[in-house]
Parts: structure tokens; C-alpha cells; sequence
């Protein structure tokens, strides 16, 4: 990558290498896949500091004299410093691959060990004890606001042979029940929180109801997936669920050392994770976790706007 290289139009701003020559600064805002920036990363490119970002944007080449060369503040809010020189001409090379060599992936088979799992999750991304509950602020594409509750019950249930944590999770709109879900997990003994299914059944207006969307490892083909990495790394990707056609969400952790700010507190070095599924290829969201509170804030940037922020978290 040189100096007056372009970029088009990304739906999200992943990172922005910071190049400083003896003359000038070049702040140099970069789109590219996040497996390649965690290699990126990991090179440790002289004269170079790459930071996770989050907002979309239209990328770009910026070019700017600087007399010292420390300490640009970029419009966005965000401090950038680069202390250390690079010639005027280095390349950045974007091909550097990043594996996640042990994580469940697609429609892999996964061979679960019972002894390995346990109830008691204390991931501190998101921990789960028996009367924790969680108060979200859920926003529709349309500005309408809805409330998720979410109560870590004391119930367990044997899925695929695993005893499982089940999770209860109410939205409501206006005082109506609109979604009904039971949720399952167990945390390995490696402190990854695994997803085992669930029950949903959704309410419409007319009085009709629908349980799309419910699944279980072990019944007709439903795996097992993660949702929450004991040591999560940027670039890491695994699924979250399988039921093919049915279930099918992926992630891959982008940072964890984020800023944000919801109605129940202000967070930093918070976990953020990019998430997809192939089954609605233009829907595009990601999600903060908070250690010691768990997912305080969510939100779709492509293929639709809603949002949901945490209100409040009571500990069990």
C-alpha cells in the first residue's frame, strides 16, 4: 500500500494505519477484510500503529505536514500518535492471512466431551449467574422502542448430553409480549461460552405465532457453536450456531479494546465482534461486551438500523 493509494466506499471503517515519514504524516484510512488486519497487526510495521475503528465512512487517503511528529486528533474524536519514522514510500503488504485454527466453523462437526462443560459460566465477557438480569432498550428501523429482559434462570437442561444453563429472554412492546426464548449454554472447561439452541416463539398482532428460528444441537443436524471466547484475539472467527437453513451466525472478534457508551455506564476495553450469517447476506451487526457486565450495546449497519443498548443489569 504507497502513499495516494485509494480505496471505495466500505460500510465500515476497520482500522487506520498511521504512517509518519520524516516530512510529513499520512494518516492512511484502510478497508479491508479483518483477518487480514489482525495480520497486520502483528507485524509490527516500522514507523506504523494500526487502531481499530468504528463508524462507516467513505475511505480515503489523507495527507497533512506535521512540525512535531506526535499527536494528530482525528475529527472523529479519536487520539492517534506516532512516534517512530518510516521512509516516504514503504509499503504495507494486505495479504497476510489470519487462522482460527480450533473453533467451530460452517457446518462442521464438533465432537462435544460432557465432563469438559459446566453451568457455572464466569466468562467475563459474559457472565451468567442464576438470577442476573439484564434490561435492554431494543430500536427498530423505524425509531420504535421495544424492551428485552433477560433473567439467567436456576433451570439446566441436557442438550446433546451436555447439561446447559437456560436463559429466558422476553421483548415486549407497549406491555405485549412480542418474542418468547428459552437459550442454552455451557462454558467449556477452557472458559469459551458455547450456544446449545433454543426455543423462540414470536406473537403477532392477528393473534398468530411462529417458532422460527428454534433449534438444538444434536436434533436434525443442529451444532453447537460459541458465542463468547475465554481469550478472545482479533481476527478470530467461529460460528455461534448451526441449523442449516434454519440458524447460521458467525462472528469474528474485531477488538477488544473499545469504547462505548449506553444508558447503564460508560465502558472501555470492551470486546467487539462483527457478525453475519449467510442466510441474510446484507445484514451486517455488531456487538460490545463488557467484562464483569456482559453485551451492553448491538447494532446492524447494513441491511437494516436497529439498535440495542443495556438499561440496566442487576446481579443475581
Amino acid at each position: 500500500m504507497k502513499a495516494g493509494d485509494e480505496y471505495g466506499k466500505a460500510e465500515w471503517l476497520h482500522a487506520i494505519v498511521v504512517r509518519k515519514g520524516i516530512q510529513s504524516l499520512c494518516l492512511v484510512e484502510v478497508a479491508i477484510p479483518d483477518s487480514r488486519l489482525n495480520g497486520l497487526r502483528s507485524r509490527r510495521l516500522p514507523g506504523c500503529t494500526v487502531l481499530a475503528m468504528t463508524r462507516t465512512t467513505t475511505i480515503g487517503v489523507v495527507f497533512g505536514r506535521a512540525a512535531a511528529l506526535c499527536a494528530t486528533v482525528l475529527a472523529i474524536g479519536l487520539t492517534v500518535t506516532a512516534c517512530s519514522g518510516a521512509g516516504d514510500g514503504d509499503d504495507v503488504s494486505l495479504n497476510t492471512p489470519t487462522a482460527s485454527s480450533g473453533l467451530p466453523q460452517g457446518a462442521d462437526t464438533v465432537t462435544i466431551d460432557p465432563a469438559k462443560f459446566s453451568t457455572a459460566i464466569d466468562n467475563p465477557y459474559f457472565p451468567m449467574n442464576p438470577g442476573d438480569v439484564r434490561t435492554y432498550r431494543e430500536t427498530d428501523d423505524e425509531g420504535k422502542n421495544a424492551t428485552v429482559v433477560v433473567t439467567v434462570t436456576d433451570k439446566t437442561k441436557v442438550i446433546d448430553g451436555v447439561t446447559t444453563r437456560e436463559v429466558h429472554d422476553v421483548l415486549t412492546d407497549g406491555g405485549e409480549v412480542v418474542e418468547d426464548t428459552l437459550d442454552w449454554y455451557a462454558q467449556d472447561d477452557q472458559g469459551n461460552i458455547w450456544y446449545f439452541g433454543e426455543a423462540t416463539t414470536e406473537y403477532d398482532p392477528d393473534g398468530k405465532t411462529s417458532t422460527e428460528g428454534s433449534w438444538q444441537s444434536g436434533v436434525d443436524g443442529g451444532q453447537p457453536g460459541i458465542v463468547v471466547l475465554a481469550n478472545p484475539e482479533p481476527g478470530s472467527e467461529y460460528r455461534e450456531e448451526y441449523l442449516a437453513g434454519h440458524a447460521e451466525d458467525n462472528a469474528r472478534v474485531l477488538s477488544i479494546d473499545e469504547l462505548a457508551e449506553v444508558p447503564f455506564g460508560s465502558f472501555d476495553h470492551l470486546l467487539m465482534t462483527r457478525n453475519t450469517t449467510p442466510l441474510e447476506p446484507d445484514v451486517l451487526e455488531y456487538k460490545w461486551y463488557a467484562k464483569g457486565v456482559g453485551p451492553i450495546r448491538e447494532e446492524s449497519v447494513s441491511g437494516g438500523s436497529d439498535k440495542t443498548v443495556l438499561l440496566s443489569y442487576q446481579k443475581g
